[in-house]
């Protein structure tokens, strides 16, 4: 564990928010190759479908957007928070929220998260307040209000969209789309898919392995050893953030959720981090024509939820809970001249041809 969080540690610089003039918001992200790999059934009954086919490569967050990154967000675009990116919950939640906390006042708000919390997922996130964090990140990261050039249009066309109706109406602009939230393809993909070429093969848990993942038990011990959790401990493998034994939610207090990339020997084939746990993830599915998808598992949930059979779609989009949060992908492929450092250099938006 200790080796991914020296690799995500200068994400910490940005997420104190101290100097918006400066900071950027930088996304590592991996490779998902082997396009056109074929499906499989996932879900049962009316919301059975097959998942996790994808014609074309693309690129995924290896992390959870944390709240610092999401903290860096809000000190960019709410000042005055017209369409209500940040929840009050996650300062005044003594126990689930994320500890970004707003001081000032409307046209002045601004935003600031403790370290201790700034590489732990952000919650409390709606689907709405994901797309215009994909927006802004598609837009190269601007500073000011809520509109068309920051979070209201890029790869979302979201125009003041805040209702449930007005949100199942947002769909991806698939021409000129970079940053997004995944398709539930996309994301399912990253999470089971064995990498191994074209082929329908799929573990059942995002942690490369078809075992139930191991936890945190309500003692504070790992459940397959015995000894102690400790962050920045070695991961024995194959472990998520989750309720494992309905007693204690994740790791327990003060923070519930550990750092992205805790479990640093459980990752996805494709090398993606807490997919099965820490918080659900949005992605863009759209259910009955009334619910967005959610998928993966979260520290206050049972295992269930980690495996690759069990979609969900029982939230409106703009629901926000202490169990939600997100990560992004960039569609297609990204070309060369996208470079993302952990040195300091921030995204830059990828430039399209004329063709």
């Amino acid at each position: 564990m200790c080796r991914l969080r020296t690799r995500v540690s200068t994400c910490v610089l940005v997420a104190l928010c101290a100097s918006p003039a400066w900071a950027t918001v930088v996304i590592e992200t991996v490779h998902v190759g082997n396009p056109g790999n074929v499906g499989e059934l996932s879900g049962g009954g009316e919301q059975a479908r097959i998942c996790g086919a994808v014609a074309y490569t693309y690129n995924i967050a290896k992390y959870e957007v944390t709240a610092g990154q999401y903290c860096e967000f809000l000190n960019a675009v709410a000042a005055t928070d017209t369409y209500g990116l940040y929840d009050s919950s996650m300062w005044s939640n003594s126990y689930y929220g994320c500890k970004i906390q707003r001081t000032g006042a409307s046209g002045s708000y601004k935003y600031s998260v403790a370290a201790d919390w700034a590489n732990r997922p952000v919650n409390y996130i709606s689907w709405g307040d994901a797309a215009r964090f994909a927006n802004w990140l598609h837009n190269g990261q601007p500073t000011g209000v809520q509109d068309l050039t920051t979070t209201e249009d890029g790869s979302y066309f979201l125009n003041g969209a805040t209702t449930n109706a007005a949100l199942m109406a947002v769909g991806r602009k698939w021409a000129d789309a970079t940053w997004v939230i995944p398709t539930e393809d996309e994301w399912y993909k990253a999470a089971y898919h064995k990498n191994d070429g074209v082929t329908g093969n799929y573990w059942n848990y995002p942690t490369s392995s078809d075992s139930p993942p191991g936890y945190v038990k309500d003692s504070g011990n790992l459940s397959g050893t015995g000894t102690p959790f400790v962050e920045g401990g070695t991961d024995p493998g194959n472990y998520a953030t989750y309720n494992g034994d309905g007693g204690t939610e994740g790791i327990g207090s003060p923070y519930y959720r550990t750092v992205v990339g805790e479990w640093e020997n459980s990752a996805s084939p494709y090398g993606t981090f807490d997919q099965g746990g820490n918080v659900r993830e949005w992605n863009e599915a759209v259910v009955y024509g009334v619910y967005r998808g959610v998928r993966g598992g979260s520290f206050r949930y049972y295992g269930y939820l980690l495996h690759a059979s069990h979609r969900d779609y029982v939230y409106d989009p703009p629901y926000e809970g202490s169990g939600f949060g997100f990560r992004v992908a960039l569609v297609p492929e990204p070309a060369a001249i996208l470079m993302l450092t952990l040195a300091g250099v921030g995204v830059l938006r990828r430039k399209r041809s004329s063709g």
